[in-house]
């Protein structure tokens, strides 16, 4: 299946475009117990029209690999990037994107709005 993520991300695998929270963070575990770093992103908030519910999320490994969508288009592949500086940095990131109805479309956004999102770097002891 297609990523759908911009071409610096197409390298990445994905194992489905659309997951539930819970099948993400297994694939997470499942990565991170593998010995591959990994990333979460979670949507925290939305406005308007969003592709994906609060509580959507997105597993990143360090390798590429990725789980889960938080929305779609221009918007996926800037979230794939911020984990892929969590993992390098440890920093988490809080993430605003916010669409025109008339530019929606061109970005992943169905028709306007705002979408929140959450990224930090997997830390497991």
């Amino acid at each position: 299946m297609s990523s759908g993520i911009e071409p610096a991300f197409a390298a990445g695998t994905r194992a489905a475009s659309a997951a539930a929270p819970d099948d993400a963070l297994a694939y997470a575990m499942r990565w991170h117990a593998g010995g591959d770093a990994v990333a979460l992103a979670t949507v925290t908030e939305t406005w308007g029209s969003a592709p994906c519910p609060v509580g959507s999320m997105m597993a990143v490994s360090g390798s590429g690999r990725i789980e889960g969508s938080v929305s779609g288009g221009c918007v996926e592949a800037a979230v794939v990037q911020a984990a892929q500086d969590a993992i390098a940095d440890g920093a988490p990131r809080r993430l605003s994107f916010a669409v025109s109805d008339g530019s929606a479309w061109s970005v992943g956004l169905a028709c306007g709005g705002t979408i929140k999102v959450f990224v930090e770097a997997l830390q497991l002891a």
